[in-house]
């Protein structure tokens, strides 16, 4: 077990599983060798690190941070392989390669093809009206959804024509959407496409993009849901109920972290036109 001496805000496993790569308010991106039990630090910014992933075509570590860049890590040198402005501070961050998205605190999107990594080949506005909170990228690579603080996700496809494809719903909201939570985290289900978000709210969601409707909802927690993920073979959710700091350090009690895991069923996350209709 490593103890870090400030909070950690974002990990990644290596490909392989033999190494864990953290970071957050110390700025410093570290791996955890678990063979060795040796951890070492691998990167820096000059703000937190607010995200991370590790990319096994590029045999590097990509992060973001609150200092307004993205640098990509060959784990070897004390420098960076690239390092990339960006407009402002990184608030949402997802990798899967060639296709890494990058959300910022001044609603902007910026769209990076790996296979070119120093300039977003794609910059737009955010769809969404309010602060982007999470993001997820399609397993086929053509486009992601974006979450934000005010319940609501946006489906979005990277080309242009595509854009016929793009919309946004509403969810974890509730007495007629007067009470309206963050979408925290979201995941696409390995073999479906289809994709679960977390919210604030304490619920978790299972969604079918394709045909713009919920699949399944599931029973609140009596805390904020704040990550979660699909196992490889998508036959098990794991997520993590705690508090989200939304209402402030008073709220906070450390009875209130757990993790949970969740017996995927097929019939909750297989894509089924013929329901078209149902309400989202």
């Amino acid at each position: 077990l490593e103890v870090e001496d400030a909070p950690i805000l974002a990990c990644a496993w290596s490909q392989d599983g033999a190494r864990v790569f953290s970071a957050g308010c110390d700025k410093q991106a570290k791996c955890w060798d678990l063979a060795s039990n040796q951890m070492m630090q691998v990167g820096a910014h000059d703000a937190p690190i607010r995200h991370m992933f590790w990319l096994q075509e590029m045999n590097c570590l990509v992060t973001g941070s609150w200092d307004k860049t993205i640098k990509y890590w060959d784990c070897r040198a004390p420098t960076p392989q690239c390092t990339v402005q960006l407009s402002e501070r990184v608030y949402c961050m997802d990798a899967l390669y060639p296709l890494l998205t990058v959300g910022t605190a001044d609603r902007k999107l910026h769209i990076f093809n790996l296979q070119n990594p120093q300039k977003a080949f794609r910059e737009l506005e955010s769809p969404l009206k309010y602060q982007s909170r999470c993001i997820a990228n399609f397993p086929d690579k053509s486009g992601f959804c974006l979450g934000s603080v005010e319940g609501r996700v946006a489906v979005q496809h990277v080309e242009p024509a595509n854009s016929s494809k793009n919309f946004a719903f509403k969810c974890h909201r509730e007495n007629t959407s007067s009470d309206i939570w963050a979408v925290n985290a979201m995941a696409f289900h390995p073999k479906f496409g289809t994709f679960a978000t977390m919210g604030a709210d304490g619920a978790y969601n299972f969604w079918d993009k394709d045909n713009r409707q919920r699949l399944k909802e599931f029973k609140k927690c009596n805390v904020p849901l704040t990550c979660g993920a699909f196992n490889h073979d998508g036959v098990i959710f794991a997520y993590a109920a705690s508090y989200d700091w939304s209402k402030g350090s008073e709220h906070y009690t450390i009875k209130t972290n757990n993790i949970m895991l969740h017996s995927v069923q097929e019939k909750e996350v297989k894509p089924n036109p013929a329901s078209i209709g149902r309400r989202r």
